[in-house]
């Protein structure tokens, strides 16, 4: 008996242990309905939620593109100063290069007729030596700054620079003059350019860039106008300095290229004038290796063509902007390193590139400012009428500097037009037979220094 009491009491509780397992069962089936509905609900209430802001379209702001304060489109109270330097009385008439130069600034400032929006003012920075041939530009509308080199050779503690600078380059040492444009503090933005070079557009892209305050900016400030070397490499806020590069004066794989010296943009500042005074009296310039070692040599190098590069390539990276050399300072240089043969340039790229652009094939149009190094002198009377790549750009450019110097003559109410009958067309009369002497002056006294 004791054992079938045993098995019917196990057969009693079986059946509650079944009911338990069921509703467990039960419990966990409405947990589970209850979370797929609530899914479900969720998705169907996203989908009207999206539904709602495709009909209701709401834009973000785009964080990629630009967004500045806007530059006003007449600067009021902005003046730029333009400096030349002269290092002495050499054999090129100074008053011809400067009498149209400055003139072409002037139709490319606020004063003319081709969109310039500042203002500007002229210096001619001399060195004692230049004294006499600096005069008459004061007649022209300049005003006249005498200065001696920033450091003497004397003071100079580098044995290899104090030995060498004064036969270095162009101009030796006096060739540091240029860096007195650095002390025009009563200049928001100085621009220093060589006596042969003409302006055929207005620079306001770069002034614009150097004036803007970063603290006003959202995001990073628009360049697209400006003419960058390198856009794909880092830009600075701030910029300090515009240049381009002399790529002819060294090889291709040169790490450290040379600044061309005929043009260069800059904010003036005292401090940094005299950092550039204590670089030249230390003299750390070495016979192999240049400024501290890493920029030279190469022509120039001991004075403003490699001290430029030393101060913004090592010393104060990423506060100078290397600008195109095709559309700025334009030389109609060959872009590689072996002779052009019937307009194909042969070589390598001098800037190191697989492809390099070739400046000589850029038009006209296209030109800010020209710098008359390789294309020779405008006052030389050559006509490059020759139809290869070599002269055509340059004949263009020869054409434009005696067209600016014919606008000259007629602001101060003269004809513009000389008498000369060599290329009269192209020349404007200037020249009567070719070369040097066969140029025909501008006329003293001089009209309105004002145009």
């Amino acid at each position: 008996m004791p054992r079938r009491r045993r098995l019917e009491s196990r057969r009693r509780r079986t059946p509650k242990i079944q009911y338990i397992v069921l509703g467990c069962m039960a419990l966990f089936l409405t947990f589970y309905a209850f979370a797929f509905y609530s899914i479900i609900g969720s998705e169907f209430k996203q989908r009207d939620i999206k539904t709602e802001k495709v009909d209701n379209p709401v834009v973000p702001e785009q964080p990629s593109l630009p967004i500045i304060k806007p530059v006003a489109k007449e600067p009021a109270g902005v003046t730029v100063g333009f400096a030349v330097t002269i290092t002495g009385c050499g054999k090129d008439p100074i008053t011809e290069g400067a009498a149209v130069l400055k003139h072409s600034i002037h139709l490319a400032s606020i004063h003319g007729k081709i969109g310039g929006r500042y203002d500007y003012k002229m210096y001619a920075i001399y060195h004692p030596d230049g004294e006499t041939c600096a005069a008459p530009l004061k007649d022209l509308g300049y005003e006249l700054l005498k200065r001696n080199t920033p450091v003497a050779v004397s003071d100079i503690q580098g044995d290899f620079l104090r030995e060498n600078i004064e036969k270095n380059g162009c101009c030796g040492e006096k060739e540091l003059v240029k860096l007195e444009a650095y002390t025009l503090t009563q200049h928001p933005v100085v621009v220093h350019l060589d006596l042969d070079v003409l302006v055929l557009k207005p620079l306001d892209a770069l002034f614009d860039w150097m004036l803007v305050d970063p603290s006003d900016l959202e995001t990073t400030y628009d360049v697209s106008e400006v003419p960058i070397m390198w856009p794909e490499m880092e830009k600075p806020q701030k910029p300090n300095a515009f240049f381009t590069r002399d790529y002819n004066m060294v090889g291709p794989k040169r790490k450290y290229k040379p600044v061309q010296g005929g043009f260069l943009v800059l904010r003036p500042d005292m401090e940094v004038y005299e950092e550039f005074v204590a670089i030249i009296k230390q003299g750390d310039f070495r016979q192999r290796g240049g400024w501290g070692g890493l920029v030279g040599p190469f022509y120039g190098s001991m004075t403003f063509q490699g001290i430029i590069p030393y101060y913004y390539d090592i010393l104060h990276k990423n506060e100078g902007v290397e600008l195109s050399r095709c559309i700025v300072n334009q030389m109609a240089d060959n872009p590689k390193d072996k002779r052009t043969v019937n307009d194909i340039p042969q070589g390598r790229c001098r800037t190191d590139e697989e492809e390099c652009e070739d400046c000589r094939n850029r038009p006209l149009e296209d030109v800010v400012t020209a710098h008359f190094t390789l294309c020779q002198k405008p006052w030389l009377c050559l006509p490059q009428n020759n139809d290869i790549i070599q002269q055509r750009l340059c004949r263009k450019l020869h054409h434009e500097w005696h067209r600016i110097r014919t606008d000259l003559e007629k602001s101060w109410g003269r004809t513009g037009v000389g008498s000369g009958t060599y290329h009269q067309e192209h020349f404007y009369g200037h020249c009567k037979n070719l070369g040097k002497t066969g140029y025909i002056p501008i006329e003293q006294p001089y009209g309105d220094p004002r145009v």
